[in-house]
């Protein structure tokens, strides 16, 4: 898995290349959470156009961003989803918390 990120003013974009599983969460997980510990960052979005792949490894780092993120006040967002990612998305109920869009 790659990982670029990108601050501009309050917002954090992520974007994410390849796999979200249990090898990468951890790196996915440490990446973002040093750009928030660094920087005043109230809003992320989570570029998911190279992600092919997530499993419950991937959701767990998500809810656990996003509730950083709301104890700061600010909202979390997931693009350019994949249809096979969308799915565990719909499935995991993370689609109720934040927006995700195709």
């Amino acid at each position: 898995m790659e990982i670029k990120v990108e601050s501009i003013g309050t917002t954090l974009v992520v974007k994410m290349y390849g796999e979200i599983d249990h090898h990468s969460a951890q790196t996915f997980r440490e990446t973002v959470d040093r750009e928030l510990a660094m920087k005043n960052i109230v809003n992320i979005v989570m570029d998911f156009d190279g992600v092919t792949f997530m499993d419950s490894s991937g959701i767990g780092v998500l809810v656990g961003r996003y509730k950083q993120i709301a104890a700061r006040g600010g909202k979390m967002m997931i693009i350019r989803v994949k249809p096979q990612v969308d799915k565990i998305l719909e499935i995991s109920g993370l689609k109720k918390i934040m927006e995700c869009s195709h």
